[in-house]
């Protein structure tokens, strides 16, 4: 089957976040938007039928997530994806990955307690993390010996793991993974692997063309993987994620949590729907919306460094939000933002939105069309100010 990414679908007046409320953060409407990381295509066909026929059921009463089509689904996709067999006893349902990294979260800290990320850090961890009074300790990506002093802080209890990296799009390599473990072992530390960007790899931009290798190879003790279809197949709306925990009496514990303490017994049953869906049937939409991205990446590259060749920049080893080291520019941060607000009319997510400063994070999950023109507008932002 053939598949069209190119033909924009207009998002206005869909209650998006992305597009129509794109005021909440930027302080305007009607910007052109690159901003949350959800895409601009619709879900796959075979996702879309597979709605569409339960809808027709017409009936949309109390639903298990317990059952072989969707635990079979998940399975096999870790099985022929990343070729790792996983024990689906271990699987728990919750209505979202940040909804399951509160819960772990929860059960896991008390108030006070430390909780290790790789910096930048995603916002929405940043967000969680603070919330529930814990205390957000960062390490930047790829220095592990300052990861290593915050796991070593007597009151440090769980490393969260992005896996691949947000924003960054770091693919981390089976050397990094296995230090992680020993650390985490050796400090007494959980470790909750978020790897909902996993389906993104791109092999062409990695240096030695590894894949995603999931923390169920990896985890020892008290961990859990969460994660979800909804972002690869790009229906978060739909909610539904999904989660494997190592040990049997925190699954268990678990279990009781969201059946009974918040009340998440019935799943939403268009996610389900969608999520066997998408494991059975969209791999191959998946595979050339990878191609296609990985297109956009490579076009945002080309533009930049033409025009800059200073910044030398690379796309990410997975995902699609271009994460932009502008440093070399000199430029400042708030000036930019206020250029490509007020005069380009476009939203791009300011890097000090993750911990970074002198930085962009660009998504390009969208139409060839639309990404050359958000890059554009970036440069043209860039040559006023540099």
């Amino acid at each position: 089957m053939s598949y069209d990414f190119d033909t924009p679908v207009d998002r206005r007046g869909t209650w998006s976040v992305q597009w129509d409320g794109v005021a909440d953060r930027f302080g305007v409407d009607g910007l052109l938007p690159f901003t949350i990381s959800d895409m601009d295509f619709a879900s796959p066909p075979e996702v879309l039928d597979a709605l569409q026929r339960r809808i027709a059921h017409g009936v949309f009463g109390y639903t298990d997530w317990r059952h072989e089509d969707f635990l079979s689904a998940i399975r096999d996709w870790f099985a022929g994806r990343y070729g790792t067999d996983i024990d689906t006893d271990r699987i728990v349902y919750g209505p979202s990955v940040l909804n399951q990294l509160s819960q772990l979260l929860q059960m896991w800290t008390g108030p006070g307690d430390g909780v290790v990320v790789h910096t930048p850090t995603y916002d929405g961890f940043l967000k969680a993390i603070s919330g529930l009074g814990r205390e957000l300790r960062g390490a930047p990506a790829g220095d592990t010996a300052a990861l290593e002093r915050q796991l070593a802080r007597p009151d440090s209890k769980v490393l969260v793991l992005c896996s691949p990296h947000n924003p960054t799009g770091r693919v981390w390599t089976e050397a990094e993974l296995t230090e992680f473990a020993r650390l985490a072992a050796a400090y007494d530390v959980a470790v909750i692997s978020d790897e909902i960007h996993a389906d993104f790899v791109h092999t062409d931009f990695v240096p030695d063309g590894r894949r995603h290798l999931p923390w169920t190879r990896f985890g020892a003790g008290r961990w859990a993987l969460i994660t979800s279809a909804t972002k690869a197949f790009n229906f978060p709306a739909l909610s539904g994620s999904y989660g494997i925990i190592g040990d049997a009496d925190d699954h268990a514990a678990f279990l009781r949590r969201m059946q009974t303490g918040e009340g998440l017994a019935s799943p939403a049953v268009l996610s389900l729907t969608a999520h066997i869906a998408a494991y059975r049937d969209g791999g191959p939409w998946l595979d050339r919306l990878n191609a296609y991205v990985a297109g956009n990446l490579r076009l945002v590259a080309e533009r930049l460094n033409s025009a800059f060749p200073e910044l030398r920049w690379q796309p990410p080893q997975a995902g699609y939000l271009a994460w932009i080291d502008l440093r070399p520019l000199g430029v400042d941060d708030a000036a930019l933002q206020r250029e490509l607000i007020e005069r380009e009319k476009v939203a791009i997510m300011p890097g000090t939105t993750y911990g970074s400063d002198g930085f962009v994070r660009f998504n390009v999950g969208c139409p060839r069309a639309k990404a050359e023109q958000g890059v554009d507008a970036l440069i043209r932002a860039l040559h006023r100010l540099a």
